[in-house]
């Protein structure tokens, strides 16, 4: 399984960027950028957007990973995270019922 971080390495190399360049077109210090595609810093959502667009990406999957992997950073430790998980999903589908 391939992190955000990875798969935004790959993108950006295909498109034909260096890591300077994707840097200064999103505005974030190369060596800030260096360390979250090496998983050593996390990526914002807002980032993670910006760079999918930059890249000519499918911004919906890279969310969706994103998010996955900051659930998985919150729960992977505790005793009852996938009862946890499963609650929330149970909330989650409760509240996109009830707004529609």
């Amino acid at each position: 399984m391939s992190t955000v971080g990875l798969q935004l390495r790959e993108l950006r190399e295909k498109a034909g960027f260096s890591l300077r360049k994707a840097a200064v077109a999103i505005d974030v210090d190369v060596a800030i950028l260096s360390k979250m595609e090496r998983g050593e810093r996390k990526f914002s959502k807002a980032l993670v957007l910006k760079l999918a667009e930059l890249y000519e990406a499918n911004s919906d999957k890279l969310v969706i990973d994103y998010l996955s992997e900051k659930v998985l950073y919150e729960l992977e430790d505790e005793e009852f995270g996938l009862e946890a998980l499963k609650a929330a999903e149970k909330q989650l589908e409760y509240k996109k019922q009830n707004t529609q």
